[in-house]
């Protein structure tokens, strides 16, 4: 992705917060969460990657875990510091500096807007910021597509793609498909995976 591509998926997400926020703040995504819940075990810390709206950050919350919501989108904090009621930190996937610090990372339909030549890298930064035998989840629209879509920039992942990125760092636990979540979006296809931190 060339800084014209990053600039023009931040811009997005600016300019659409309200819109984007209110549209999947209550999309119901129970089923998943609480599989990656079933790995982590009870309590803990979560660092929720890409949290949106806040909607996974406050299902967590009212779990019992301690979760710290992240975005690349200002505009998106705001919004999700009101919804969550806890402080959203304002970063991009590339400036994740923690070590050591979370049980879980939680990267719901987040990653897939970085190319795919930099996710190793983002990989080996969520590997630091990960617990021994952390669990991470991601996913991606299913498929081989890499480019702009709706003004956004976006990465597609099949199973073959994602292990490859994960090779050396994770052990896969689950990876399935789902439908999208969104009634008027049941044609789409993701790819879900849960994996564990290897030394």
């Amino acid at each position: 992705m060339n800084l014209m591509d990053k600039i023009l998926t931040l811009d997005y997400y600016d300019r659409n917060a309200l819109s984007f926020s209110e549209s999947t703040l209550s999309v119901d995504m129970k089923e998943v969460e609480d599989i990656f819940l079933s790995y982590l075990g009870k309590g803990g810390k979560i660092l929720d990657l890409g949290c949106g709206s806040g909607r996974d950050s406050i299902y967590f919350q009212s779990k019992g875990y301690d979760v710290t919501p992240a975005d690349g989108s200002m505009e998106i904090c705001r919004i999700a510091e009101k919804n969550t009621g806890i402080p959203v930190r304002h970063m991009l996937f590339q400036d994740i500096d923690y070590v050591n610090e979370f049980d879980g990372v939680w990267a719901c339909s987040s990653l897939l807007h970085s190319k795919k030549e930099d996710l190793r890298g983002i990989f080996s930064l969520i590997h630091n910021a990960l617990n021994e035998n952390g669990i991470f989840y991601s996913s991606f629209k299913f498929g081989t597509f890499e480019g702009m879509r709706n003004g956004r920039y976006f990465t597609d992942m099949d199973e073959e793609s994602f292990l490859s990125l994960a090779d050396g760092l994770f052990r896969p636990e689950k990876i399935w498909l789902t439908q999208d979540a969104r009634k008027d979006r049941k044609e789409e296809k993701w790819l879900n995976a849960i994996v564990r931190k290897m030394k």
